[in-house]
């Protein structure tokens, strides 16, 4: 799937963009902070999720932002949802747009899940000291 040059320019681009949407710390430390054994997976999502995906120019970050938390919901995956929440605030998503795509979800895929993700959403606006 590699669009343009080789695996090692995905990767890097994939690594710039990481940065970039989840903040250079974030990424350190789970670079920084991975196993052997979780190595393969950590490069494979830089690559490909990062390096290839979100570096496409089908649609801007915002609204890939939005789509994350609404499929992230949908998974039910509180920390991904965490992660992406701050993501989506880095790449200019409002505190309004958060809570309206976490409605939109909840219609969709069920209120349990949606509830679980106001609670993790909340909790991680009010550490980016962003009115909630």
């Amino acid at each position: 799937m590699t669009s343009e040059g080789t695996h090692a320019e995905s990767y890097d681009r994939g690594i710039a963009i990481r940065k970039e949407v989840l903040g250079e710390d974030h990424v350190q430390r789970s670079l920084d902070q991975v196993s052997e054994f979780a190595r393969p997976i950590q490069e494979l999502v830089t690559e490909y999720c990062w390096g290839e995906v979100w570096s496409r120019d089908g649609i801007d970050r915002r609204t890939r932002s939005m789509l994350n938390l609404g499929m992230l919901t949908a998974l039910n995956r509180s920390h991904e949802l965490g992660v992406h929440v701050r993501g989506a605030l880095r790449n200019g998503v409002t505190v309004a747009e958060i809570q309206e795509v976490l409605l939109q979800a909840a219609i969709y895929v069920g209120v349990p899940a949606a509830l679980e993700s106001f609670r993790v959403a909340e909790r991680v606006i009010e550490e980016e000291g962003r009115d909630a």
